[in-house]
């Protein structure tokens, strides 16, 4: 962790945060990965209680008025015990409170918001289907309006806290004209759990157990017009702000269980001997650790300068390139470290007497979900060119391009 970016009151906070790491019980852990354990309900109920659930948002609202760099730091913080907790910690406290807070109603936001940051109320985010997953506005999941409500038929995958929410903002279509661009035909909606709503398949998990992962059939479900968050149709709008906690929240909360990763094999190197010598002693080991060293220092590195920036109310075009870097570099680098890791305990490693194979498992998630790496890049790569056409307009930097012997040999210059 950099203590040095955190203030007095930060440093303090986190001592909260680690004191609530140090009391989740080690069973629930264990119970999670043999997927004894469904939905980590107590471990929601405890976080809620110490008010560490959506520390960013405002104090009327059940959070502390913080802001993304103390996020960040609870995030990786609970992200040490296991990937799996901090989704679950991020998905309904992050991710489902961000979008009602930011859009929503102040009738939504007492309902829906106070209880679950009080640890009273559960939530989940349906974005995937069935028929695809990178697809987000090829949804078919359908919304009609019936006066007073609107009537809710499809299904949802891949939703963690699908076993154990007792809501979920969910997105449907609601303009049925085969001409309507699909980002203006989708609506987003508190659907509660009942009648209609049936958690139909809970997957088995490679990693990230215990979270309740699930796919979910909604069935005539009706839902009141009091729960459309935003406006009808207006679901673009949702989902783009909600892309900020979603993607930056799933990069930093990677930092957690790699620094464990690193933390386990620095110690093993340590006091592991061959050949009468620490194995810490030999380059082909110790220059795989620093080589996570650094890769993990960078990838936090990224991390919190994304949320600083996010802070400082940088552009949207910026963040979303900066976001974007962050969640394709530092998940990437971090399932480096836990590969470096893994490979200078050797063996041992691969087995359950540490958690490097756990935690191996679980943190492959974390360049698939919530936007794949491929899907990161071309964001990025948009991005950068939106930003470098806008530079090029009026600018007063240098015309670096001239400072070349050859500069002006126009005729060299072939672009088409």
């Amino acid at each position: 962790m950099f203590d040095f970016i955190l203030t007095r009151e930060q440093l303090a906070f986190r001592e909260e945060v680690r004191e609530f790491v140090r009391w989740v019980p080690r069973q629930l852990i264990l119970d999670m990965d043999k997927d004894e354990v469904k939905f980590p309900k107590e471990f929601l109920q405890e976080a809620g209680r110490r008010n560490l659930l959506g520390c960013r948002y405002p104090k009327e609202w059940g959070g502390r008025g913080l802001d993304w760099v103390t996020t960040g730091m609870v995030l990786e913080e609970i992200g040490t015990l296991s990937y799996e907790l901090a989704c679950v910690f991020g998905v309904g406290a992050e991710l489902v409170c961000d979008a009602i807070l930011r859009h929503g109603t102040d009738e939504q936001k007492e309902r829906y918001v106070k209880p679950l940051l009080r640890g009273e109320l559960f939530a989940a985010e349906g974005l995937t289907e069935p028929r695809g997953g990178s697809d987000f506005f090829g949804a078919t999941s359908r919304a009609e309006d019936r006066g007073d409500h609107f009537l809710l038929n499809g299904q949802k995958r891949f939703i963690v806290g699908g076993h154990g929410a007792d809501y979920f903002l969910l997105y449907a279509r609601t303009n049925f004209d085969p001409a309507a661009k699909p980002q203006h035909a989708i609506t987003a909606f508190l659907v509660d759990r009942g009648p209609g709503v049936e958690t139909k398949y809970l997957y088995r998990l490679m990693g990230g157990r215990g979270g309740g992962t699930a796919r979910v059939v909604f069935q005539d479900v009706k839902v009141p017009k009091a729960n459309v968050v935003g406006r009808v149709d207006g679901g673009e709008e949702i989902f783009n702000t909600m892309m900020v906690p979603e993607r930056l929240g799933t990069a930093i909360m990677t930092l957690g269980p790699a620094r464990v990763a690193l933390d386990i094999a620095t110690r093993y190197t340590a006091r592991r001997k061959a050949f009468g010598r620490t194995i810490s002693s030999f380059q082909g080991v110790s220059f795989q650790v620093a080589e996570a060293a650094m890769l993990l220092d960078a990838a936090r590195s990224l991390g919190y300068t994304t949320c600083r920036a996010i802070d400082a109310g940088v552009p949207t075009d910026r963040a979303r390139r900066l976001i974007s870097e962050s969640k394709r570099f530092i998940t990437e680098a971090c399932q480096k470290v836990v590969h470096n890791s893994m490979q200078v305990v050797g063996g041992i490693g691969y087995t359950n007497v540490f958690p490097l194979e756990r935690i191996f498992r679980d943190v492959r998630l974390a360049t698939i979900w919530t936007g794949t790496s491929e899907v990161m890049s071309m964001i990025v790569a948009h991005e950068w060119y939106r930003e470098a056409g806008k530079a090029g307009t009026g600018s007063t930097a240098r015309d670096y391009e001239t400072d070349a012997e050859e500069a002006f040999a126009e005729d060299e210059k072939i672009y088409e």
